[in-house]
């Protein structure tokens, strides 16, 4: 979703607005479940809308119980703040703090917070400057580089910087910018890939010395001698908010300790059943420790997320041995002083389905604190980074105290999201000096080199005013240019050369360096000013005067070109001896002269060529210089010709016979027309030329559309290229598309178009005869793209578009998949009858089996299908539909028992907080008193595991990403709610193990769009 400048085509040149705004579709069931984002952005004529790629599912709009789309109607809303370039650009960040921003590339605030707070610990800072890296390396192409580069600008540049060669070397596209991300999700990921890239170098373990911690996870029995541990490493600690006062409070609820009696006692070795004490203390906390708090839940109530905007307070110092120690483990080291001092708090304003990321840092710990929000870093109070970011609820002051009216309180959703906290003791080895010296040669030479080039650019812009461009155009860039680069006009300037001269030089100084320059005499030289004509054509308009030459080179750019006064365009007339050697003075000018230029066309091998130039008498006719026309053609001098005027090609293209019996003026010639000939052709030359005639040849070049076919199914793949009109029909299109594939009935191509800004195929394909053109394919938004996707089909298209087309994974008693079914019914069809059409194609247990169809994504199951769901509205673009035989366990289920969630995953081998899903998720049913080690036998005997694999296999109970591993005596049903089963996704039964199996070739049809893709850094 985007907001546009909609008056943008109108506006006057060099416009350009600064907005802050939110878009938002709004829950017309309950306003809490808005769906809000906002952003800023500079709007020009460039860059005339800005906003979201991915700005909500799709899957819940339509959902009908969701209450964003009710009775057809969906209300979306607006809230655009402009502000005035003034108020918010004229503001220097470096000269008013001494630091710089980051820019935002569209949706990476969220990195920038970060980015900042990781370069504002040195003793970070100065490891990325110490790994290794060559001057033959590339930014884009080398995280280290890129994030070297970066650090450096940061530290030494005077203006914000761009972070796009970070994010390449990421592998992100321009829609991963777009897309916004959890901060905490690209600390993790971020820190992972530079720990693998500080391998093997003089810095390696630097992310486990500044962030690594370690706590102790035990069960001890109270009753016998018997107790469990696991030591566990942490990079960083996810605190509760909800139902804690601060943190303390949330650390005093991490190390609180489960009593394990009555029903839920502990299987102990050799002793059995017994009562015990489950919990987790700290062996040692890091250097530098992250906070991670949890703002984001899952509300099983309304069945989403929210986000908890809750007060939660944290202190500048944190004592993490208060009370004796009560967070430490026995074995912890009590010599070290765990008396943390706030670095960073990293925010977030906004809902859960996005908003804005920005950080506030103290860089020494000393009593200043910054904001760093995107470009901008102001000087805060030590209140804007502390108590207005604790969240809760505000009030405002009443305006009228004496009417004892109740204040108005409201929500702030402004809040700490993330908070970096340094041990006291480790200040001077964290927060070090990082200078010159710990920056490469390379990279000091090739940043200063950057550096340079971009001061000049700078100083050219600032003494802009001071110089005038003057493009001059001759002969040889015409001939250069016409039939090869343009077809339309005589020249493009932007690819003539150009020189910078200062304003107040005099014209006939300049002239004397074009003699230098080009070895043209000054006597040879005569100069026209190009003009704009009101058909949008550019030519010459007529030479310079003998006054205009004593002037000045400034006053000329301002007096004969102000509409278009950027730059001084000029064209070069050259007369030459006849043998094209030596210059010569150019003729005297009569009034009635007309200068003309000639283009020459061939039908026959389709080359349009410029050819020269000629004056000619108002009062003369074409038919006088044919001769003249034939010499410059290299014709015969009786070679018969056809004339014809080229007067616009915008928006279409004009071309028409010239009669060579009027004379120039009754063809309403003048300075600068273009005249195009051909040899007058036959019937038969005609009908063997694809375009006979200049104005069919024009029309051609002016439509012609290269376009690049890609098939569906691998949308990054290179496939071929038709060269095709902008006027073909859908028809024409398809046609020639079938032709290119070898397939006899093109009503069995169907095309998608392409999303020019995440680069890939749209969602939904292009309807049969859904448009008119193929202009109109190409259109997205404001942009034009030159990519089409196809398919073959097995039937034709107006056919397919009555049914509905749903592709369902069919899986085994194993989970396994057996086989991916296409399965094609009438629209009004239900689950049912696919259902139905399933049981035709697979081999069932028995014949009796039933069959249920379940919503997969990303490994979890969202949702089983009832059978009397209606298929039309079913979206399997986004989610893997599975269909398996219902287990008799669960047919045959008794109250007392319950169908619960088992999903894969493995834990980050260097940082353990981080879960990933992998594989077949499915149900099992557990019943009431069924312990673990009950439960672990059947999941080996449905998964057919091996001991000695499964022997390595831990059990958890995961409750919103977050592991508590299970012991064999554990009584399973204890730990799950009595709700719907089949909807409470969010809590399942971990199997942690690692993913052996070979990656799967079938992808459902994810190619086209995810939603919300997780943080991927692939370099």
């Amino acid at each position: 979703m985007y907001l546009d400048v909609a008056d943008s085509a109108v506006l006057p040149y060099g416009w350009s607005r600064f907005a802050n705004f939110n878009l938002a579709v709004l829950n017309q069931l309950d306003p809490k479940l808005n769906v809000r984002k906002d952003t800023q952005h500079q709007f020009t004529a460039r860059e005339s809308d800005w906003g979201f790629t991915s700005f909500m599912s799709l899957h819940d709009l339509y959902d009908p119980h969701r209450g964003y789309l009710v009775n057809d109607t969906l209300i979306v809303e607006a809230d655009v703040n402009v502000r005035k370039m003034a108020d918010y650009w004229a503001y220097d960040s470096k000269k008013e703090t001494g630091f710089v921003g980051l820019k935002n590339q569209g949706a990476t605030c969220y990195m920038n917070s970060l980015l900042q707070t990781l370069y504002h610990i040195p003793y970070f800072r100065k490891a990325v400057y110490h790994m290794p890296t060559t001057e033959n390396d590339v930014p884009s192409n080398s995280i280290p580089l890129a994030l070297q580069s970066l650090f450096y600008k940061i530290q030494y540049t005077e203006t914000s910087v761009s972070t796009k060669d970070l994010t390449k070397s990421f592998g992100w596209d321009t829609y991963d910018s777009f897309m916004q991300h959890d901060v905490q999700e690209l600390n993790r990921v971020l820190c992972e890939k530079l720990e693998d890239k500080m391998k093997g170098t003089a810095v390696e373990g630097t992310i486990q010395q500044l962030f690594e911690g370690h706590h102790m996870s035990y069960v001890e029995c109270v009753n016998v001698d018997y107790k469990s541990t696991r030591k566990e490493s942490f990079y960083d600690l996810q605190l509760d908010v909800k139902g804690c006062k601060d943190v303390y409070a949330s650390f005093d609820k991490y190390v609180e300790v489960e009593n394990l009696d009555g029903d839920n006692k502990y299987h102990a070795e050799q002793y059995g059943l017994q009562d015990a004490r489950k919990g987790v203390l700290f062996s040692d906390f890091p250097p530098v420790l992250q906070l991670q708090l949890k703002r984001f839940e899952y509300d099983f109530a309304r069945d989403v997320m929210v986000k908890i905007n809750d007060r939660y307070e944290f202190p500048l110092e944190l004592d993490l041995d208060r009370e004796n120690g009560k967070y430490l483990s026995p074995e912890a080291d009590r010599t070290v002083r765990n008396l943390y001092m706030l670095h960073s708090v990293l925010v977030h304003s906004g809902g859960v389905h996005g908003g804005h990321y920005y950080a506030f840092i103290r860089p020494t710990l000393s009593d200043q604190w910054y904001k760093f929000d995107d470009e901008r870093v102001t000087k805060e109070e030590v209140k804007r980074a502390l108590e207005e970011q604790y969240g809760g609820e505000e009030e405002l002051p009443q305006m009228n105290p004496g009417l004892n009216n109740t204040p108005f309180r409201f929500t702030k959703y402004s809040n700490a999201y993330m908070l970096v906290y340094i041990r006291q003791s480790d200040k001077e080895k964290v927060i070090c000096n990082v200078d010159e010296k710990d920056i490469a040669e390379h990279l000091r030479v090739r940043l200063k080199r950057e550096q340079e080039e971009k001061e000049r650019k700078r100083k050219e812009k600032a003494e802009a005013h001071l110089y005038t461009i003057i493009k001059v155009a001759s002969d040889d860039d015409l001939a250069a240019q016409v039939g090869k680069e343009i077809f339309f006009d005589l020249v493009d300037h932007d690819k003539v050369p150009g020189f910078r001269i200062q304003k107040q030089t005099l014209f006939k100084a300049f002239k004397e360096e074009i003699a230098k320059e080009l070895g043209i005499p000054v006597e040879c030289q005569r100069f026209w000013i190009w003009a704009k004509r009101q058909n949008h054509t550019y030519r010459p308009n007529r030479p310079l005067t003998e006054f205009e030459e004593l002037q000045s080179v400034g006053y000329l750019k301002e007096s004969s070109n102000k509409a278009y006064n950027a730059e001084l365009k000029l064209f070069l007339e050259v007369n030459r001896s006849k043998d094209q050697r030596l210059p010569q003075r150019p003729p005297d000018r009569a009034k009635d002269d007309i200068l003309l230029f000639f283009k020459l066309y061939d039908p026959i091998k389709e080359e349009f060529r410029y050819v020269g130039r000629t004056f000619v008498k108002a009062s003369g006719k074409p038919r006088e210089i044919l001769e003249r026309l034939n010499e410059m053609a290299g014709f015969s001098p009786n070679q018969e010709i056809d004339l014809f005027e080229e007067i616009k090609f915008d928006p279409t293209v004009m071309c028409e016979p010239i009669d060579k019996n009027s004379t120039f003026k009754a063809c309403q010639l003048e300075d600068g027309d273009i005249i195009c000939f051909q040899k007058s052709t036959s019937d038969e030359q005609i009908a063997a030329c694809r375009f006979p005639d200049v104005p069919s040849f024009l029309e051609y070049v002016h439509n012609r559309q290269v376009v690049h076919f890609r098939r569906l199914e691998a949308p990054k793949e290179e496939g071929f290229f038709l060269e095709l009109s902008k006027q073909h029909t859908y028809d024409d299109v398809v046609e020639r598309v079938a032709v290119e594939l070898n397939v006899d009935d093109p009503s069995k191509i169907r095309l998608t178009a392409h999303n020019c800004y995440s680069q890939q195929p749209k969602p939904q394909p292009i309807k049969y005869r859904g448009v008119d053109r193929l202009s109109d394919m190409l259109q997205h938004y404001t942009q034009v793209s030159d990519i089409l996707y196809y398919e073959v089909l097995d039937i034709p298209l107006p056919e397919l578009q009555c049914l509905k087309t749903l592709k369902v994974a069919f899986h085994n008693n194993r989970t396994e998949e057996v086989s991916v079914l296409s399965i094609r019914l009438p629209k009004q069809s239900t689950i049912g009858d696919v259902i139905n059409e399933i049981k035709g194609k697979v081999e069932l247990s028995s014949e009796h089996a039933e069959l249920r169809i379940l919503e997969v994504f990303y490994h979890k199951i969202y949702k089983v299908f009832n059978a009397n769901e209606k298929i039309e509205n079913i979206n399997d673009q986004y989610w893997t539909l599975r269909a398996e035989e219902i287990p008799q366990e669960e047919l045959q289920m008794g109250p007392n028992s319950r169908a619960i969630h088992v999903y894969h995953f493995a834990r980050d081998p260097n940082q353990n907080q981080l879960l990933q899903n992998f594989g077949e998720p499915f149900f099992i049913v557990v019943h009431e008193e069924e312990t673990l080690a009950t439960l672990k036998e059947r999941i080996k005997k449905k998964l057919q595991v091996p001991d000695d694999e499964f022997s390595k296999w831990k059990f958890a109970f995961v409750s919103l990403g977050r592991p508590d591993y299970l012991h064999d005596s554990d009584v399973v049903a204890s730990r799950f709610s009595k709700r719907d089963p089949y909807g409470a996704w969010e809590h399942y039964l971990g199997l942690e193990h690692a993913d052996t199996a070979p990656k799967r070739s079938h992808q459902t049809n994810q190619s086209r769009h995810v939603y919300e893709k997780p943080v991927r850094i692939y370099n």
